[in-house]
């Protein structure tokens, strides 16, 4: 049994991680400014900032694995600092920490984000694509992209650091609202005739804690590994969506150009109104990056075996529209194969 401590064990990704070690025997230590009723009742819990250098130190004693999940996942905040401070000097706290205090193993969870290329060129990403600072199209996918710069170059000085880039989970329970919870969200309450369309990556969020698992049991120090699911289309979710839920979704798809102006306009419009928009600048510029993600990596060095993301997407579903106190309506008594009628294209 290792003892373990888990950055920011309340989020959605962290419960989930959470549940999976004490499942397995670990001894879990959480370290997260909140509290969360779903987090295992197996698990120690100290509520503590990963900005807290004492705090840190002393969460890491006798520490035999460090799972660094802490950070901002949104691609807004209030206070664009906060991105800076939680997502890059956050992660320099605590790695700095783990390697001072000689913690044997380090997983840090970083994202795909920051590897989408500016320009499409219709490859799938593997791990070894390395955009340069500049490329980064927002404060968000910076400072992730800092952190895991961190990470990396204590790697190079001799840590024994693995570093795991989950694409975008889904599942029940995403009490935070990740973007893609509340993207489905928006589309489930009618909140936009248009879309923009684009491919991502979806992952069960049960895989994604697996993978971290598996980064941390197998992965080579210094290497970065994927946590994919399946390649889906918006207009191919959408199309699931409302087979799953009953509910009409949008058909008509919105030019790049004026996607991109309501982002800035929700951008600006936000500064004023401390509310966060529907669409962010930033999240609009990923999305036009869009590209397939290749898992295959993850698969052959660790033993990553992501599942059909089908079960994850039903599970949100029915999450978010209970969230919302609004029954089905309409729902079909049995769903149609997702690989048939969404024509998925599984990740290699």
């Amino acid at each position: 049994m290792a003892k373990v401590l888990v950055t920011g064990g309340c989020g959605f990704v962290g419960r989930h991680l959470v549940a999976r070690l004490v499942e397995r025997g670990d001894d879990v230590r959480v370290i997260d400014v909140c509290e969360h009723p779903g987090l295992s009742p197996d698990a120690e819990y100290r509520r503590a900032s990963i900005l807290d250098p004492a705090a840190v130190e002393s969460a890491l004693e006798g520490v035999d694995r460090l799972y660094h999940v802490a950070g901002i996942a949104h691609l807004w905040t209030r206070n664009r600092a906060h991105f800076d401070d939680v997502n890059r000097r956050g992660t320099e706290t605590v790695i700095g920490a783990a390697v001072r205090k000689g913690t044997p193993r380090i997983v840090h969870c970083s994202t795909e984000s920051i590897l989408l290329p500016k320009k499409v060129n219709g490859h799938a990403i593997s791990e070894d694509h390395v955009l340069p600072l500049r490329d980064l199209p927002g404060p968000y996918t910076r400072s992730k992209y800092l952190g895991e710069q961190a990470a990396l170059q204590a790697a190079r000085a001799g840590a024994d650091l693995v570093v795991v880039n989950p694409t975008v989970p889904v599942g029940a329970g995403d009490a935070n609202m990740t973007p893609p919870a509340e993207m489905l969200a928006l589309f489930l309450k009618g909140g936009s005739p248009f879309f923009l369309d684009f491919t991502m990556n979806l992952v069960d969020v049960r895989d994604v804690a697996d993978g971290i698992v598996l980064g941390g049991d197998n992965g080579r120090a210094g290497e970065r590994y994927i946590l994919g699911g399946e390649n889906i289309r918006l207009r191919d979710l959408l199309a699931l969506v409302e087979q799953m839920s009953g509910r009409k979704m949008p058909k008509r798809t919105i030019p790049a150009s004026l996607a991109l102006a309501a982002g800035v306009y929700g951008d600006i419009v936000s500064r004023v109104t401390k509310k966060r928009p529907a669409a962010t600048r930033e999240g609009i510029l990923l999305a036009l990056r869009s590209a397939p993600f290749d898992s295959s990596k993850a698969k052959n060095e660790l033993g990553y075996r992501p599942r059909p993301i089908e079960q994850a997407i039903r599970e949100e579903l029915e999450w978010l529209i209970e969230r919302q106190g609004v029954s089905r309506s309409g729902a079909p008594a049995s769903l149609p194969s997702f690989r048939q009628e969404a024509r998925v294209k599984s990740s290699n």
